[in-house]
């Protein structure tokens, strides 16, 4: 029997263990999971964990369950990509160029118009939040989990400030790419310009209700973040 250091609750541990296996190819599309009693064997845990768990991975789409048939690895395509978990869970191993290209191009489609939109929308309120995220990923950093955090917050609050309730709803997603491509760059020692200034050359920008510059200079951060995220995976 082995069990696993776990944070939190035992069958969201478990999702992470096996989603993680999933999305990087440990279980291939396709393949059937080993069965409850064997993985409430393998975790050191009740066959109802191994099912909530399972439960969890059925909701983002990684998964189905059939009777008799046990539990299959769904195709990609049924895969909900934009999950911030599945996110996270796809960045702790190496994710293909593919896949972050195709991530880095939903952000230049979404990204630039919802800056240009902000610039028009924004509220005193949501204005203050960019400039304190700002003022936090300046004094730590974005190799640091604070800094992080914040860019994830600075780019959130720029997509609920479109006043758009369909393009707030992405921020989540977005705020989630964001962090974890920036954590996956940074897990490596290169050195990368520092995209600090162009973050606060872009609050700037929707500071001062200048749409057509906050659309270039988000152009130019995405841009920017694609080249240093393709480094990381060529080292």
């Amino acid at each position: 029997m082995r069990t696993t250091e776990r944070r939190g609750p035992a069958h969201i541990a478990i999702a992470h263990v096996l989603g993680v296996a999933i999305v990087t190819g440990a279980h291939p599309t396709g393949s059937t999971l080993p069965g409850e009693l064997e993985l409430a064997e393998q975790f050191g845990v009740s066959r109802s964990v191994i099912r909530e768990s399972l439960r969890m991975l059925n909701a983002k789409g990684l998964v189905e369950s059939r009777p008799k048939a046990g539990t299959r690895v769904r195709e990609r395509a049924h895969w909900n990509l934009l999950d911030p978990e599945m996110l996270a869970w796809m960045f702790e191993g190496a994710p293909s160029r593919d896949f972050v290209r195709s991530l880095f191009q939903l952000r230049m489609i979404v990204e630039p118009a919802a800056a240009e939109l902000a610039a028009l929308q924004r509220t005193a309120g949501q204005l203050s939040r960019m400039g304190h995220a700002l003022e936090v990923m300046a004094l730590h950093g974005l190799r640091t989990q604070e800094g992080q955090s914040a860019d994830q917050r600075f780019h959130a609050t720029i997509l609920e400030a479109t006043s758009n309730e369909l393009l707030a709803s992405l921020s989540s997603s977005i705020a989630a790419a964001v962090r974890w491509t920036t954590f996956f760059k940074y897990r490596t020692p290169t050195q990368y310009c520092d995209p600090i200034p162009l973050h606060r050359t872009l609050f700037e920008a929707i500071a001062n209700g200048d749409a057509p510059a906050a659309r270039a200079v988000t152009e130019e951060l995405i841009g920017a973040a694609l080249r240093d995220t393709e480094a990381a995976l060529a080292s």
